[in-house]
C-alpha cells in the first residue's frame, strides 16, 4: 500500500510541473498532408495499427531535402514517459538539426488507452518482452507498431534504409533490445540506456551493433540486478519486477553476435568506463559504458523526475553525442 501511495503522490506532485512543461514545450499539431510533414520542425503523426490509433513525433531538420536520403534515429521514451518528454530530456531533435538526420519519438500505449496517461496512475509502457502488465491490461503489439511506423516514414520521407537506428531509455531501452533483435533486417544499430534485455536468446536475421549506457548509482537499473525502486523507496508491483544484472544483458548480445567475450578492450577515465567487443559477425560491435555516480537519468541530458527519486544527473558524457558517434560507424549491410 505504501508503494502505491508513493506513486500516486508522485503523480500529483508532477501534475503542476507537467502542465507548465507542456505549455512551454512545443505542441505540434497532428499532421495530415505529406507536404506539411516534410517541412522543417516537429510534427505529430497518427497511424492505425491493429485497429488502434498510435502516434509518433517526427522532427525534420532544416537541411532535409527529398532528393537526398537521410539517416533516421528513433528515440523510445521510458516507462510512464511520453514522446514529447523524451525529446526534451535527450535533445535528439537539437542533434538532428545539427547533423541533418530525421529524429522520431513514438508513444507507447497507456495502461488504459481510454484515459489520459500519467506517470504513476496510467503509465505509457512498452511491451519489451518482460511480460510486465497490469491486471486487465491488453499487451500491445509494439513491434508491429514500430514496423508500421518505419513503413509510414519510408512512404513520407527519403530514408537511408541502411542507416536506421534505435535508442531508448529505461523501459524504452528494453524495447530497443527487443526491436533490434526482431527487426534486425531493418535496424543497423541500437543504443539502450538503462534498460534490460529480457529476450533470451536474441536472434538476428542480420547483425545489429549495440552501445549500452548506464549509471553506477541507478536505483531503477541496478548494476548487479534486482528489484528497481525509486531513490525515495517507492515502486509498484509491475515496474518493480527484478531485473537481471546489466552485464548479463551485454553478454547475451555479445554471444548472439558471435563476438569474443573473453577479452574486451577497455578504457577508464574521468569516471567513465568503456568496454568494447569487436570482431563480431558482419563487422558488428558492442560497447558498454558505465558512468560513475549517474542515476536513472539520460547522461548529459535533463530529467523530469527529481533527483530525490531517480538519482543524480551527470555531465561526464553526453549520451546523445556519444550514441550518434557510435551510430555513424555502423550501417546495415544490404542483403
Amino acid at each position: 500500500m505504501k508503494c502505491e501511495k508513493c506513486w500516486n503522490t508522485l503523480s500529483i506532485s508532477l501534475a503542476t510541473f507537467l502542465v507548465c512543461f507542456y505549455a512551454l514545450a512545443f505542441n505540434p499539431e497532428i499532421a495530415h498532408a505529406q507536404d506539411t510533414q516534410t517541412k522543417p520542425g516537429s510534427h505529430t503523426v497518427a497511424i492505425t495499427v491493429h485497429g488502434s490509433q498510435r502516434t509518433y513525433i517526427v522532427h525534420v531538420p532544416p537541411s532535409y531535402k527529398p532528393q537526398t536520403r537521410s539517416p533516421l534515429v528513433v528515440m523510445l521514451h521510458g516507462g510512464g514517459g511520453t514522446a514529447r518528454a523524451a525529446m526534451w530530456e535527450t535533445e535528439w531533435a537539437v542533434k538532428a538539426d545539427k547533423e541533418g538526420f530525421l529524429a522520431v519519438f513514438p508513444n507507447a500505449m497507456a495502461r488504459d488507452p481510454a484515459r489520459a496517461s500519467n506517470f504513476a496512475g496510467n503509465p505509457q509502457l512498452w511491451n519489451d518482452g518482460s511480460d510486465r502488465f497490469y491486471e486487465g491490461q491488453t499487451a500491445s503489439d509494439d513491434v508491429g507498431f514500430i514496423a508500421a511506423m518505419l513503413g509510414d516514414l519510408s512512404a513520407r520521407f527519403a530514408l537511408d534504409e541502411r542507416r536506421v537506428y534505435l535508442t531508448g531509455f529505461s523501459n524504452g531501452a528494453s524495447m530497443s533490445f527487443r526491436l533490434g533483435a526482431e527487426l534486425s533486417d531493418r535496424i543497423a544499430a541500437i543504443a539502450p540506456v538503462a534498460g534490460a534485455l529480457w529476450i533470451d536468446p536474441p536472434m538476428f536475421r542480420q547483425p545489429v551493433s549495440m552501445m549500452y549506457i548506464t549509471g553506477t548509482a541507478d536505483p531503477l537499473n541496478l548494476i548487479e540486478g534486482g528489484a528497481p525502486k525509486l531513490a525515495s523507496g517507492g515502486s509498484d508491483k509491475v515496474r518493480a519486477k527484478p531485473k537481471p544484472p546489466v552485464r548479463d544483458s551485454i553478454l547475451k548480445w555479445v554471444k548472439a553476435l558471435g563476438c569474443p567475450s573473453t577479452a574486451p578492450s577497455t578504457s577508464d577515465a574521468h569516471g567513465v568506463r568503456t568496454e568494447t567487443y569487436s570482431a563480431c559477425m558482419g563487422g558488428a560491435e558492442v560497447a558498454y559504458i558505465s558512468v560513475d555516480g549517474l542515476g536513472h537519468t539520460w547522461a548529459g541530458g535533463r530529467s523530469i523526475l527529481p533527483e530525490s527519486m531517480v538519482g543524480k544527473t551527470s555531465g561526464k558524457i553526453r549520451a546523445t553525442d556519444v550514441i550518434w558517434e557510435f551510430f555513424l560507424k555502423h550501417a546495415r549491410s544490404t542483403p
